[in-house]
C-alpha cells in the first residue's frame, strides 16, 4: 500500500469521498427497490413427465425417430397469485447453442398438464398459445440431435403473476422478455436423447 497516499490530507479525503460513493452504489440500487416489484422466486414448483423421469431418456416416440409427439407432463400446486403458466423446451447441448424445441405461453393457472401430444394448438387446454421452435414452426419439435452424443433437454415450467401479452407464433426471445419479473416459481425437468 503507498502509505503517501495518506500523508496528504487532501489524498485522505479523496480516499473517503471515492469509498463513500462505492459503498452507496452498491447499498442504494438493493434499498430502492420494493419486494412488491421483484417477487421472490421460488424453485419448489414440481414438474413431472410419466414418459420418462427426471435426468432419464426420452423414448423414441417423442422424438424424430419416432412419431415426433409431445411427451405428456405434469406439475405440481403453483404459488398464490399465479395467473398463468409458460413452458420453453431447450436442448442445452446443441453445437449452436441452446435450440428451442417448444414454446408454449398463457396456460390457465387452474392446469396442472399437459396430455401426450398435446401440441399443436388444438389440443392445448385453455386458449393455451404455442411459439414458433428453432425448426421455424409453431409447436412443438421433438429431439433429433446429430448422430453421436447425448443431448440434454430442459423443460422449463414459469409460473406467472400475468398473462403474456403475445399472438401464437411468439418466439423464445419474445416469451422471455415477456416474463421477466413475472416470475413467481420455476418447475425443471430434464431428459436426455442420443441418436
Amino acid at each position: 500500500m503507498n502509505t503517501e497516499l495518506f500523508t496528504d490530507k487532501h489524498n485522505v479525503n479523496r480516499v473517503f469521498i471515492l469509498l463513500t460513493i462505492l459503498c452507496l452504489a452498491a447499498i442504494l440500487p438493493a434499498g430502492c427497490q420494493s419486494k412488491e416489484q421483484m417477487p421472490q422466486i421460488q424453485s419448489t414448483l414440481s414438474l413431472t413427465s410419466a414418459a420418462f423421469p427426471d435426468g432419464g431418456v426420452i423414448p423414441d416416440k417423442y422424438t424424430c425417430q419416432g412419431q415426433d409427439v409431445a411427451p405428456p407432463l405434469s406439475w405440481g400446486e403453483p404459488p398464490a397469485g399465479t395467473r398463468s403458466l409458460a413452458l420453453i423446451v431447450e436442448d442445452l447441448d446443441s453445437p449452436g447453442g441452446r435450440f428451442t424445441h417448444w414454446v408454449v405461453f398463457n396456460i390457465p393457472a387452474d392446469i396442472r398438464e399437459l396430455s401426450e401430444a398435446a401440441s399443436p394448438q388444438s389440443r392445448l387446454p385453455g386458449g393455451a398459445l404455442e411459439g414458433k421452435n428453432d425448426f421455424g414452426k409453431i409447436g412443438y419439435g421433438g429431439p433429433c440431435p446429430p448422430a453421436g452424443k447425448s443431448h440434454r433437454y430442459q423443460f422449463n415450467l414459469y409460473a406467472l403473476d400475468t398473462t403474456l401479452n403475445l399472438e401464437a407464433g411468439a418466439s423464445r426471445k419474445q416469451v422471455v422478455n415477456a416474463l421477466d419479473g413475472h416470475t413467481l416459481a420455476l418447475g425443471q425437468l430434464t431428459g436426455t436423447y442420443q441418436r
